[in-house]
């Protein structure tokens, strides 16, 4: 047999006020969304419809990238997906298979982004 372990007992408001603190949203953290070339872009630009195949998908990802390329806060945006390993979309450039490909061959290292 094992041995017995005992863990504090901790009261409900005291998880609930433990996860509020550990959970807050950070602005720093999020700001760089505000000066995002694609702020006020419907979605549909970045993120694919249901069976979208063929000439039409290449189409929307080129044109998505082309917006990337002309943001201020392309960087930053990248990092995020990949921290994340936001599986859909286009994000900082990347499509969902090149980010999943950065990410599988460990050519990123979220603290050495930049």
């Amino acid at each position: 047999m094992g041995q017995l372990r005992v863990y504090p007992v901790m009261s409900e408001s005291s998880r609930t006020a433990q996860s509020l603190r550990t959970l807050r949203p950070i602005a720093s953290a999020w700001e760089w969304q505000f000066s995002a070339a694609c702020k006020d872009l419907p979605s549909e630009t970045f993120f694919h419809p249901d069976g979208e195949r063929g000439p039409s998908r290449k189409n929307r990802i080129k044109n998505a990238k082309a917006i990337c390329a002309t943001c201020p806060v392309i960087k930053e945006c990248l990092q995020h997906a990949l921290n994340v390993q936001e599986p859909f979309g286009i994000w900082g450039g990347k499509s969902e298979e090149e980010r999943a490909e950065m990410l599988s061959a460990r050519k990123y290292v979220p603290e050495l982004a930049s």
